[in-house]
């Protein structure tokens, strides 16, 4: 069983299939160099992710001590290493559960080759999603690029069965009987901790159950709750999700049983899950959108070259407190709220002028939670290059969705101490407020605080020239 973004043994598809097919199941699990190594190229010795993956494999390594085995990790290239584990171990197939992004596809057909070669086979299923690649199309039989027509198709081939968790406990005694070894430390793969450990963000399999049964009891909240990054409203399983510490079907039977019931909380939960799904299958059936636009015709855009407005967004120097503290938050924590996503994507892209890729490339390297699908689809979203992107001309204002979605700066304050002292009617804007009153407060805009980088009617006035390019080509 080779484990890759499914670090858990509950409701596991392929090692279920593994233990269902084969008299004895050596779990193992490669930390990939040809993944991690353009990461430590970059500088990134300390990444929140590798160190989330190594905590949830120390606990997935005593889950199967519990049952007499252990879990086999190495450090290096993947392709190389799962043939030459199945040789080590004997075994005559692989087992692992489908990905989807363009490089885990390339890889996964090598080892198929080598495996093949050397007599053996590579089985693989479905797991990370509900319903992937084909299983949800249109009447004419092709993929769907709106999501509500998709989501309603999604929703009527729902049933109990695309839900069932899968018994993995049931045959857990084919589980191979194996001497424990040691976890590679991070240090031996050239990383170093982070400040994981003081964002209390629960780990592992147990961490992610933790944070799932958190959000049961606010689940019915979550429609009026999930805009507001001051209230715990998001479910925070993000991260979870991604790295499969928790069971996807698990959370979709819970909102989907709970929306039948009548939560609309739940039932705006499910259509989060069913975007997911949506994004996976567009990565799927159109893999030239990792480095091109959705919709052709965007790809004729010219975006400004602006490496110091660039610099500004990523460091949270803008002056528009919303979008400054949301890019603090991403920095500090890896973390960044739903809504603000949309908000600082909507910045760098129609008030800056940049290019969608840009930002898109930096939460790729900050993100916790960072899934290609999910990361490209929101980003050619906000950028109105992606399917049912929002249209061009709709561009976020970060003052109105600063008074709307901070009314009293409470987030801002956490990340922006310098503007604790300023109202509710000023935080938004401060270099509106009086230069009494900044001073006042103790924060002197160009001083103690950035005045704003661009101006806002300004920057939507030229972002609705550059986009005349698109007009006519849907």
């Amino acid at each position: 069983m080779w484990f890759r973004r499914d670090l858990r043994l509950a409701d596991n598809a392929a090692l279920h299939h593994a233990l269902q097919q084969a008299q004895r199941v050596t779990c193992v699990f490669v930390f990939d160099r040809v993944i991690l190594d353009p990461l430590l190229a970059a500088g990134r010795t300390q990444d929140r992710r590798v160190e989330f993956i190594h905590a949830a494999l120390t606990e997935l390594d005593q889950a199967l001590r519990a049952h007499g085995s252990a879990l086999i990790v190495r450090h290096g290239v993947a392709v190389e290493l799962i043939p030459a584990l199945a040789q080590e171990f004997g075994a005559e197939a692989v087992f692992a559960n489908h990905d989807y992004e363009p490089y885990a596809r390339e890889r996964d057909a090598q080892v198929a080759e080598r495996l093949r070669r050397a007599g053996r086979a590579l089985h693989t299923f479905k797991d990370q999603v509900i319903f992937e690649r084909d299983e949800v199309l249109t009447g004419a039989g092709r993929p769907f690029t709106v999501f509500t027509p998709y989501k309603n198709a999604w929703l009527k081939k729902l049933d109990a069965f695309y839900l069932s968790a899968y018994p993995v406990e049931r045959a857990a005694g084919h589980l191979a009987p194996l001497v424990p070894q040691p976890i590679p430390p991070l240090e031996a793969m050239g990383f170093a901790r982070t400040n994981l450990a003081d964002l209390r963000l629960p780990l592992g399999a147990s961490g992610g159950a933790q944070l799932f049964e958190d959000f049961k009891a606010r689940i019915d909240e979550y429609d009026r709750a999930r805009n507001f990054p001051a209230v715990r409203g998001p479910s925070y399983l993000s991260v979870h999700l991604r790295f499969g510490t928790v069971s996807v079907r698990a959370l979709a039977r819970q909102a989907w049983q709970l929306s039948q019931q009548g939560s609309s909380g739940a039932a705006t939960w499910l259509s989060e899950l069913i975007w997911r799904d949506f994004y996976h299958q567009v990565l799927w059936h159109r893999p030239d959108v990792v480095s091109n636009a959705f919709r052709p015709e965007y790809d004729r855009i010219r975006w400004d070259e602006d490496e110091a407005l660039l610099a500004a967004w990523c460091e949270g120097h803008t002056g528009y407190p919303l979008v400054d503290a949301a890019m603090l938050q991403l920095n500090q924590t890896g973390y960044m709220h739903n809504r603000l996503r949309m908000v600082v994507a909507s910045f760098l892209t129609k008030d800056l002028g940049i290019d969608y890729r840009r930002g898109e490339a930096y939460f790729a390297l900050h993100l916790n939670d960072y899934d290609l699908a999910a990361n490209n689809g929101g980003w050619q979203w906000a950028a109105s290059s992606g399917c049912d992107a929002q249209p061009y001309f709709r561009i976020f204002n970060p003052v109105t969705q600063s008074e709307k979605f901070d009314p009293e700066g409470r987030f801002i304050k956490r990340y922006l101490p310098q503007l604790e002292h300023f109202g509710p009617r000023e935080i938004h804007a401060p270099w509106l407020v009086p230069p009494l009153r900044q001073k006042s407060a103790g924060c002197v805009v160009g001083t103690d605080y950035p005045g704003p980088i661009v101006d806002h009617a300004q920057a939507r006035a030229k972002t609705l020239a550059r986009y005349a390019v698109v007009k006519g080509g849907a």
